[in-house]
């Protein structure tokens, strides 16, 4: 999706790659979804990632839906073998960090998000798309399990003590 932007129909819904000048505001975002919504602790050091957006940005693709001129959603794509992939194969585009915010909820950016990844995963020959979870993002699961992704438990993993990860994944025909 590098530098194309696309419009979500019927939705108002702009999906494209996040501009420099965006870069704070999807950090505050990501962090306040993963925080607020109790995915992580705000002690946790995973939180100074999530909210490096211009690192990221450097080393992998951050995508945003816009909706009404503002930030309503993100998620970052990482090509297999590259810093921010941490599950993807050979074969297989993956993405982290999803966050939309509790504002614009209801109206399709996460799913909007993730159809862009699987677009550019198709247009990419890709044969997979691949992301990890946690059980209590349930909204998150609903988009993924309605998309076609399936669970992957033997590629389950964890990055410390106490926090087991999940792995799904969709198979591109």
């Amino acid at each position: 999706m590098h530098g194309t932007s696309a419009l979500t129909p019927g939705t108002g819904l702009q999906i494209r790659t996040a501009h420099p000048s965006e870069y704070a505001a999807i950090s505050a975002l990501t962090v306040d979804v993963y925080v607020g919504d109790g995915y992580v602790s705000p002690e946790d050091d995973y939180v100074t990632e999530l909210g490096d957006v211009a690192h990221r940005a450097t080393e992998a693709e951050v995508l945003v839906a816009v909706h009404d001129d503002e930030i309503a959603g993100s998620l970052t794509v990482a090509k297999p073998g590259t810093r921010y992939a941490e599950i993807a194969r050979p074969g297989e585009l993956e993405f982290r960090m999803l966050a939309v915010a509790k504002r614009a909820r209801g109206l399709g950016a996460g799913t909007a998000l993730v159809r862009a990844v699987i677009d550019e995963a198709r247009a990419g020959g890709y044969e997979a798309v691949a992301l990890t979870t946690m059980a209590t993002m349930v909204d998150a699961h609903r988009i993924y399990e309605r998309l076609g992704f399936v669970a992957v438990p033997e590629r389950n993993w964890s990055p410390h003590e106490g926090l087991q990860l999940y792995v799904m994944r969709l198979a591109l025909a």
